[in-house]
């Protein structure tokens, strides 16, 4: 037994599961405030919606670029080091957006962002595997993950309530100040430790990452192409397709949130009892088939009430995705490459994440609905299922440990 396991018992408290479902969390602030406070944004600076989208886009293309780079330094770099990255850079690109008066701010405010976001798996995924015993990792996988969908919900309460004692910008401002309380907690759970050195690094990084590591990085790609292309456009398919009232289409969304946390813990239960990530995902995308297809027809067929089963069909499956994927990669590779490997996983997903609302929005701009971009995402979905499928037959010559030992 590794050193790493023998202290894993000891290491793995409550403090520090706190510390990485906050890290899961923080990234994602700025992303979700700018949704959250959207109409103040564009009244303030004259923005276009294209101009919006563009942020979207923006910050997800940055964390996909970065993503195999910070996911290298992961496997090297220390725990505490790479909480300064995820929760600094967030204050930073926090504070660059309390300061902006213009949309070119805003836009290197985002792009500051994108990293952050994109080396939280990785770190979150390291620490799991050398912090925590093997039986309790896909419990902890889905706890942590939950952290996004938790941000989701604190975004929506928090900066509009604020924007309207402090304004939006004093809102992101109160934000950082969050997001450096929660740096200086992790500080106190994580204890110091010294980088590993660059020979060592290099060696536990030698030869390729497991074919299904590739597969799974596929798969994230076409489901996060969907998750986000739904998760931008509800509101607005709701409003402009169903003649939802704002309110209620912003709750149509938090729906989605709510479901998403419980299904990311439920997921995460599931890989805990030993259930093969293969079977597991390819019942996902089913669901996420039939999810889609109850939002094509509740504009096709003028019945609102489909749009609710969409919303919770899609919280339950793709937001359930990483959960899987993770808990995953925690077997399939070593542990000295944990870090690599989910570089790669979060790679596919970014790039997924800032290609879904773009295709979204130009074919809704061409056809004049929603409908093609409803069924596109469907498409990706059908993906999906033939990955996991193909995942399957993979492990049927390469068989899953069991997490349940």
């Amino acid at each position: 037994m590794s050193a790493a396991a023998e202290h894993a018992p000891r290491r793995a408290s409550a403090g520090l599961l706190v510390v990485l479902v906050a890290a899961m969390g923080v990234g994602p602030l700025l992303n979700y405030g700018l949704s959250a406070v959207s109409p103040l944004i564009l009244a303030s600076l004259g923005m276009s919606q294209s101009q919006f989208g563009l942020l979207a886009g923006a910050v997800f293309a940055s964390a996909a670029v970065s993503s195999f780079s910070l996911g290298r330094l992961s496997d090297r770099a220390g725990t505490r080091t790479q909480l300064v990255l995820i929760f600094g850079g967030t204050v930073v690109a926090l504070v660059i957006a309390a300061l902006a008066h213009s949309f070119w701010v805003l836009l290197a405010a985002v792009i500051i962002a994108g990293p952050a976001q994109s080396i939280s798996n990785p770190t979150t995924n390291r620490v799991i595997v050398t912090s925590v015993p093997p039986h309790k990792r896909a419990g902890w996988i889905g706890i942590k993950q939950s952290g996004v969908q938790a941000s989701q919900l604190f975004s929506g309460l928090f900066f509009p309530a604020v924007a309207l004692w402090l304004g939006w910008q004093g809102a992101f401002g109160l934000a950082a100040v969050v997001a450096l309380g929660l740096l200086a907690y992790g500080f106190t759970q994580v204890p110091s430790e010294p980088a590993k050195p660059r020979s060592r690094a290099r060696r536990g990084q030698g030869g390729s990452l497991p074919f299904s590591v590739w597969l799974f990085a596929g798969f994230a790609f076409f489901s996060g192409l969907g998750m986000q292309a739904t998760n931008v456009y509800l509101p607005l398919y709701a409003v402009r397709e169903l003649g939802f009232p704002l309110v209620l289409a912003g709750a149509a969304a938090g729906v989605s949130g709510i479901v998403g946390v419980s299904s990311r813990i439920v997921w995460g239960r599931r890989m805990a009892g030993g259930a093969r990530p293969s079977g597991l995902l390819f019942a996902l995308a089913l669901g996420a088939i039939v999810g889609v297809a109850c939002l094509l027809g509740a504009g096709a067929l003028h019945q609102p009430w489909l749009v609710w089963a969409g919303v919770a069909l899609h919280g339950a499956t793709v937001l359930g995705a990483n959960v899987i994927m993770n808990a995953a990669v925690l077997v399939v590779v070593p542990p000295e490459r944990v870090g690599v490997a989910s570089g790669v996983l979060a790679a596919g997903m970014y790039t997924g994440f800032s290609l879904g609302p773009l295709i979204m929005g130009v074919l809704a701009d061409a056809t004049g609905s929603y409908d093609v971009g409803w069924l596109s995402v469907g498409a990706g979905y059908l993906v999906c299922a033939g990955l996991a499928l193909w995942l399957r037959r993979y492990g049927a010559t390469h068989p899953w440990t069991s997490f349940s030992h």
